[in-house]
C-alpha cells in the first residue's frame, strides 16, 4: 500500500511540474516542415549575416561589417526548440544574447535586431527556422572518470 501511495504522489508531482510551464512554454509548439535552402536564402536576403555568423555555413561576410558578429548555430547542451528560434526572430528583445558587449546587442535596453513580426510571412518564418535548425547540434556530454 505504501508503494502505491508513493507512486501516486510521484505521478501527481510530475503532473504539477508539467503544468507549471504555463501558456508561455514551448512544450507542444511544433512548426510544419520548412525548406532549409529557402530559409538560408531568406537569411541572406534579410541581411541577417550583417550581424550574425552561422557556424558551419558558407555565408559571405558582408563588406564593411563593423562589429563582431553574434554567433548562431554550433553545439548546445540541449536541442534548440522551434519555439525558442521563432521567439528570437519575432521578439528579439525577449532575451538578449549573453557574452557580447551590451552596446553590440542592445540599444536603450532593447535588442538592436529588427523586429520581424510584422514583415515575415508564416512560410518565411518556418523556412528560416528550418535553416537555423540545421546549424545546431546537441553536444553529448563526455563522462567524467
Amino acid at each position: 500500500m505504501k508503494g502505491v501511495r508513493v507512486l501516486v504522489a510521484a505521478s501527481l508531482a510530475a503532473a504539477l511540474i508539467a503544468c507549471t510551464a504555463g501558456k508561455k512554454s514551448p512544450s507542444g509548439f511544433r512548426l510544419p516542415e520548412g525548406n532549409a535552402e529557402r530559409g538560408k536564402a531568406l537569411f541572406v536576403e534579410l541581411k541577417c549575416n550583417d550581424c550574425h555568423h552561422v557556424v558551419g555555413t558558407d555565408l559571405a561576410v558582408p563588406a564593411g561589417r563593423a562589429t563582431e558578429p553574434v554567433m548562431l548555430g554550433g553545439e548546445f547542451a540541449y536541442h534548440r526548440t522551434d519555439g525558442e528560434l521563432v521567439t528570437a526572430i519575432i521578439n528579439p528583445s525577449h532575451r538578449l544574447v549573453r557574452g557580447y558587449p551590451r552596446e553590440l546587442v542592445e540599444r536603450e535596453g532593447k535588442s538592436r535586431m529588427k523586429d520581424y513580426s510584422d514583415t515575415l510571412t508564416v512560410r518565411e518564418l518556418v523556412d528560416l527556422v528550418a535553416f537555423l535548425q540545421t546549424t545546431y547540434t546537441r553536444a553529448i556530454p563526455q563522462p567524467v572518470y
